[in-house]
């Protein structure tokens, strides 16, 4: 049984959800932050800079950089030298950043980035979809997926903890739909500093960057060696499953907010058909939920929090007992026309006795609305399949057919 979540309305401001991000931010006392502004992460680094100036941000360097690459590779010495670090992108820079992302997680630095969602170009498009972070899913990040703002916002104390612990030292992605959450206004309490004083200790690594203790990070490897620098980066995720569960229980007995850990249900207990989903879809989809459960449709949801380390046992244990899984992706894995949520969850149950049907739809590219006509369309779809089987595995919804 989840916590019960005991948001303190009393304590509520309206704010846009890149100020909930940067407050959060500030609150966990970074030393360094560095980063170079991109739509729609902008207004992250915006704030965080008025912070700066402000003097509301003691002990800490704000580095401008003239690129994505260089604002992460700043971050490589700081992070090396002890400092905790932070920076923020999307899309094209998150995908310019790639040969660093590498390098901060094969020297196990628990650097935290906050992904502001935003689909890739070609062709140029500003708007929400998932593919710039899925796309960097095997470079050694954790990621974690926010539903709304009052999420992204406390997870970001949460990732730092994860990404601090001694038994894990890798960096985190937590990831919020751009614009659907980077810039929407709405009442959210704001990490309190006192409260994050007490769940996030001091940041003390125990290897670091010094002339009086000299070390080597990231050095040369042969294949002697190379091979258990990869399986120690593994047996780190394979942790930080249980830490990331760990930390949102924590969390919950100080600030009394709850969001699940790896995953996260609503209305799935009894339910026939179960949607997996990750970030803000999972609202609309709940409203969707409780409409048809008024008409005694069992169909509930399964919220996937923490895509990398992926929740393998988790998501058995809840669709175990449904008659068919739905999964939705805001990306695609061209070629393989599937989504990343949809491959990883029926690889999850291969070689299992969970022989639950599931079926796969990749919706809302490029930040296309996601309305609930369409949902309840994916819902009647998976009631067919509940009686006569999987006829399309996985398909594109709302494809307009005259574009074509």
């Amino acid at each position: 049984m989840a916590p019960e979540n005991k948001l303190d309305k009393s304590k509520m401001v309206v704010v846009e959800g890149s100020y909930a991000v940067a407050h959060a931010v500030k609150t966990c006392r970074p030393n360094v932050i560095s980063a170079y502004p991109i739509t729609p992460q902008t207004h992250i680094v915006e704030d965080l800079s008025q912070f700066m100036a402000d003097g509301e941000i003691p002990n800490c360097e704000y580095i401008n950089v003239e690129s994505e690459f260089s604002a992460l590779s700043a971050l490589v010495g700081s992070s090396a030298a002890g400092a905790r670090c932070y920076s923020a992108t999307t899309s094209q820079g998150l995908e310019l950043m790639h040969e660093v992302l590498f390098n901060i997680s094969g020297m196990r630095l628990p650097v935290v980035m906050t992904i502001a969602n935003r689909a890739v170009s070609a062709p140029i498009s500003i708007w929400n979809d998932h593919q710039d972070a899925i796309s960097q899913r095997d470079t050694g990040w954790i990621q974690l997926y926010a539903e709304n703002t009052q999420e992204i916002s406390d997870m970001t104390a949460q990732a730092y903890k994860i990404s601090e612990d001694k038994d894990i030292l890798m960096p985190a992605m937590t990831c919020m739909d751009g614009f659907i959450l980077s810039h929407v206004y709405e009442p959210v309490v704001l990490l309190e500093q006192d409260l994050t004083d007490e769940f996030l200790p001091k940041y003390e690594p125990e290897n670091v960057l010094d002339p009086k203790n000299p070390l080597s990070f990231g050095a040369f490897a042969d294949p002697n060696y190379y091979t258990e620098f990869r399986y120690l980066q593994e047996q780190a995720m394979q942790k930080a499953l249980k830490k990331i569960e760990d930390v949102a229980n924590e969390f919950y007995d100080v600030y009394g907010r709850y969001y699940g850990g790896l995953i996260d249900e609503y209305r799935t207990d009894d339910a026939d058909i179960i949607i997996m989903a990750m970030g803000s879809i999972v609202g609309t989809i709940k409203d969707v939920i409780d409409k048809l459960r008024n008409r005694n449709v069992k169909v509930g949801v399964l919220k996937v929090r923490s895509f990398r380390p992926f929740p393998v046992e988790a998501i058995k244990n809840v669709v175990k007992d449904a008659k068919v899984v739905v999964v939705l992706d805001k990306n695609i894995s061209l070629g393989l026309n599937e989504g990343a949520l949809f491959t990883e969850t029926k690889s999850s149950l291969y070689n299992t006795d969970v022989r639950v049907p599931v079926v796969g739809y990749m919706i809302g590219h490029g930040g296309r609305d996601i309305k609930i006509d369409t949902i309840e369309k994916i819902i009647d779809e998976a009631t067919e399949v509940m009686k006569t089987g999987i006829k399309i595995e996985s398909q594109f919804t709302d494809v307009k057919e005259e574009l074509i």
